[in-house]
């Protein structure tokens, strides 16, 4: 049985940064995002995955208040207008939801501090000698206690508040770190009331299905197959990319992962790229095999951008935008050009969200790679040579077509693929 979710791609963006909001005052900023609705739509996604958009004290991950919009964006009129003007578009909406820390400014870790550990509001939060317990370290992120009801209680409140004013899904920031017991405390509860609702955590590392299994999520972050990408193709080591794609195809089997080559939290993928022609078989990779994949605004087209260890380092990964698409510099339309040309061809073939993909060949610069519906079916074929030679692929490609490749020009020989080309057949 499908649902929308089977034919959503992500424009996944950081309103704060958007905007132009992370380090300005109040202001009626959400509606900014009105204006590039029809520039997503235009790139092929259906879907605008949201960064923090609640009040907070800094950078939206440190939420004091859930319940109200981050008032440097504006106000629930702004989420209301910006959600309608989705929905006339057909685009669904995911939220970023902070539930496993907050900010100091939390009102109920503000009574906790005033009204002692004894308190109930101290409850929802865990002791750690004379303070209580944060998130990696960062003592401005307050972990809430997850083992009390309460907790479980307002985040299936919280859920089900911004389900209700129009969102379609969440996802759940650092799932990670929460145990996965919670989720399946709170998920029926909120499932009760929005059954179509689409639920997808972050998880970096460790057993993704396990923790699928056991929270009841309905989705993870595939961070495997986003580092493989990257790293096999600096390296000249495809075999890395293989390796990972087996696993991918396992993680399938139990759940659709959510996939990226890029987000708010990572070195964007041209910068990561040492090698510029990388960055096709990057996006090849990303949109011929299963999941439900994500693209982060700029990626699109070809911005740059470092994450840095220190206070301010998420700044070149998060940039403003223009107020309309009509601002961006020339030099990024062949990258959006392309992702329109992917994004097409995965949207012909819908059954890639949840595809089965096998090596057929392989080599340090070459692979080609075979994916197929889970049910069975001749599916496509794709040529991925990121070698500085031309490639002959020794392998059969008879009753075959291109479908899409790097070359402009139809090929006199499918199997032959250029110096840094690729090519979809099927």
């Amino acid at each position: 049985m499908t649902s929308w979710i089977d034919h959503t791609i992500w424009w996944h963006v950081y309103p704060l940064g958007f905007t132009g909001a992370l380090e300005a005052g109040p202001g009626h900023r959400l509606d900014r995002l009105e204006a590039w609705l029809d520039y997503a739509v235009e790139l092929g996604c259906n879907g605008l995955a949201l960064g923090p958009v609640f009040a907070s004290e800094t950078h939206g991950y440190d939420t004091v208040d859930h319940l109200r919009l981050d008032p440097r964006l504006g106000d629930d009129a702004d989420f209301g207008r910006l959600v309608a003007a989705a929905r006339r578009r057909g685009v669904r909406i995911l939220l970023d939801g902070v539930f496993n820390h907050v900010g100091r400014g939390f009102p109920r870790f503000a009574a906790a501090l005033r009204e002692g550990p004894d308190s109930p509001d101290a409850r929802w939060f865990r002791p750690r000698g004379d303070d209580y317990d944060c998130f990696e370290g960062h003592r401005s992120l307050v972990a809430l206690n997850h083992d009390e009801p309460a907790v479980a209680e307002y985040v299936a409140t919280v859920m089900r508040h911004w389900l209700d004013r129009g969102a379609d899904g969440w996802r759940l920031d650092a799932a990670y770190a929460v145990p996965p017991e919670f989720w399946r405390a709170v998920l029926p509860q909120v499932r009760a009331t929005h059954p179509d609702a689409w639920f997808a955590g972050e998880m970096i590392h460790g057993d993704y299905a396990g923790y699928v299994a056991g929270s009841g999520l309905d989705s993870v972050t595939q961070y495997e197959l986003w580092k493989a990408i990257w790293s096999s193709l600096n390296d000249r080591n495809l075999f890395e990319l293989a390796w990972a794609l087996e696993r991918h195809d396992g993680f399938t089997e139990a759940f659709t992962p959510f996939t990226f080559v890029g987000n708010h939290d990572v070195t964007r993928i041209a910068t990561r790229l040492e090698e510029p022609r990388h960055l096709p078989h990057a996006l090849v990779v990303l949109f011929t095999v299963a999941g439900v994949p994500a693209v982060y605004y700029g990626d699109e087209q070809g911005f740059h951008g470092q994450k840095e260890d220190r206070a301010g380092g998420d700044d070149a990964v998060r940039p403003a935008f223009p107020d309309s698409p009509a601002a961006l510099a020339s030099w990024g339309r062949p990258t959006y050009r392309l992702h329109q040309r992917l994004i097409g061809l995965r949207r012909r073939h819908p059954w890639l969200v949840r595809a089965r993909t096998s090596v057929e060949h392989l080599t340090n610069e070459a692979a080609a790679l075979r994916s197929r519906p889970a049910d069975g079916g001749p599916g496509i074929t794709v040529l991925l040579n990121a070698g500085a030679e031309p490639y002959r692929f020794p392998i059969s490609l008879e009753g075959l077509r291109v479908l899409d490749s790097a070359e402009e020009k139809e090929p006199d020989d499918p199997a032959r693929v250029p110096a840094y080309g690729w090519a979809i057949l099927g």
